[in-house]
C-alpha cells in the first residue's frame, strides 16, 4: 500500500466523523461549543505526549484507549457528540485519525461561518498585529473572512509559508536558498 493511499484512507474517516459530529452540533445549536472544544482539544494534544501516544500507539487495547478518552473528554467537559465519536473511534481503533478530524471540523465550521481558514508557518511567532494584517492583506484576495492558524518553524529562517485552500504562497528564507541551490547546480 502506497502512503499516499494510507493519508487518502485516513482523511475519509476522519471526514465521515467530522461531518456526523457536525450535523450533529448544529441540529443542538452547539456550534459555538464544538468550535471552543476543538481549540481546546488540538491544544491538549500538542501539549501532552501521553495523549499523543494514546491515539497514536497500538500498545493500548482498544479498552484502554476507549476508558482513557472516555476520561479525557469527560475532563475536559467536551460536548456529548464529540464525547460520544470519540468513544466510537476508540472501540475501532482510529483514534489516529482525532487530528484530522479537528482539521476537517473547524474547515466545516468556518465554511458555515463564511469564514476561509488560513495555515501560516512562520521562523517566529506572529504578533497579533502581524496576524491582524496578513488577515486584512489575504481578506482583500480572497473576498471573505479569513482565520489565521498560525504555527511555528524555526528551520523556514524567516519569511511566511502560507496555505489558503489548495493555494500555497511560500516567501520563506529556506525556500529562497533551495532555489538558488538548484539554478546554481544547473549552471555548474
Amino acid at each position: 500500500m502506497d502512503v499516499s493511499d494510507s493519508a487518502s484512507i485516513s482523511s475519509g474517516i476522519a471526514s465521515r466523523y467530522a461531518k456526523a459530529v457536525f450535523e450533529i452540533a448544529q441540529e443542538n445549536n452547539q456550534l459555538d461549543q464544538l468550535e471552543s472544544n476543538l481549540g481546546d482539544l488540538s491544544s491538549a494534544l500538542s501539549e501532552s505526549a501521553d495523549l499523543r501516544d494514546l491515539i497514536h500507539s497500538p500498545v493500548y487495547s482498544r479498552d484502554t484507549q476507549g476508558r482513557a478518552i472516555a476520561a479525557v473528554a469527560q475532563k475536559m467537559d467536551l460536548i456529548s457528540a464529540v464525547q460520544n465519536v470519540l468513544s466510537l473511534m476508540a472501540s475501532k481503533r482510529r483514534l489516529f485519525v482525532v487530528p484530522a478530524m479537528i482539521t476537517h471540523l473547524r474547515a466545516m465550521i468556518a465554511e458555515h461561518k463564511g469564514e476561509v481558514t488560513a495555515e501560516v508557518t512562520s521562523a517566529i511567532k506572529l504578533s497579533d498585529a502581524q496576524a491582524k494584517k496578513l488577515s486584512e492583506t489575504l481578506k482583500g484576495q480572497i473576498g471573505r473572512e479569513v482565520l489565521i492558524h498560525a504555527t511555528v518553524d524555526e528551520s523556514l529562517i524567516g519569511g511566511l509559508v502560507v496555505k489558503v485552500g489548495s493555494k500555497m504562497i511560500d516567501t520563506s528564507i529556506r525556500s529562497k536558498l533551495n532555489s538558488l541551490q538548484n539554478v546554481m547546480k544547473e549552471v555548474g
